[in-house]
């Protein structure tokens, strides 16, 4: 299999900007995903890296980005105001990878990138369909670690795309059994991985690298929105 690329993806005549890496799959199927980070991070986490890798040895066009509030400010959390304007880069990267590729195109992220991912698809509505195929959430933030009665779940009932959630067993932003009882609020087809005795960072933390998990998110994936392998 031809290896794919990596380049820097950049565009500053739409605001907000777009700023991130596009991986260029060797043997392109057509289809393509968005990939944004959590809110202390950027799109050089070592998770998001693994995911596109593997996604891309599978064809994926995969563009892995940065928030614009990342792109303003090289540390620290998004502040209070800055979502919905996160929420229109995600846009913004959809609309450019539109021009890239001919087929599918999905939105997933890790954490915070997951929280807007599914937002911006329930803010669309019915629009949604024309700029996302699916959804796929990493360690979504239910509620705030220790904070169980603080729930994430406002638009839940208005995301009808479908949305595949891959979830650590002890991530402390939400139990399993609290993120199927979620799960029940949405509309739309839902598919939940868990990943046994893994926390909110999946088993990526600092340098660490691993393919297996990527692996099988890929193979659920493909499964989940009926995609050949």
């Amino acid at each position: 299999m031809p290896a794919s690329l990596i380049r820097e993806f950049v565009d500053n005549t739409i605001d907000p900007h777009i700023r991130g890496f596009l991986h260029v799959p060797g043997t392109p199927n057509g289809l393509g995903l968005v990939l944004s980070h959590g809110a202390g991070s950027n799109a050089q986490a070592p998770l998001l890296i693994a995911l596109a890798e593997v996604f891309s040895g599978g064809g994926f066009t995969v563009l892995r980005c940065d928030f614009p509030y990342r792109q303003t400010r090289p540390y620290g959390p998004p502040g209070p105001g800055d979502a919905a304007r996160d929420r229109s880069g995600l846009r913004n990267a959809l609309t450019a990878m539109r021009k890239t590729v001919s087929g599918a195109i999905f939105l997933g992220g890790h954490s915070y990138g997951g929280r807007q991912s599914s937002m911006l698809c329930a803010e669309l509505g019915e629009e949604a369909y024309d700029l996302v195929a699916g959804l796929v959430l990493l360690s979504y933030p239910l509620h705030p670690p220790r904070k169980p009665e603080q729930q994430r779940t406002q638009h839940l009932p208005n995301l009808h795309a479908p949305t595949l959630f891959v979830h650590g067993t002890r991530d402390p932003f939400g139990a399993i059994a609290e993120l199927e009882q979620a799960l029940k609020m949405i509309p739309g087809r839902t598919m939940l991985l868990p990943v046994e005795g893994a926390g909110h960072d999946l088993g990526f933390k600092g340098k660490m690298k691993k393919n297996e998990l990527p692996e099988r998110v890929l193979s659920e994936f493909n499964r989940f929105f009926e995609l050949s392998s």
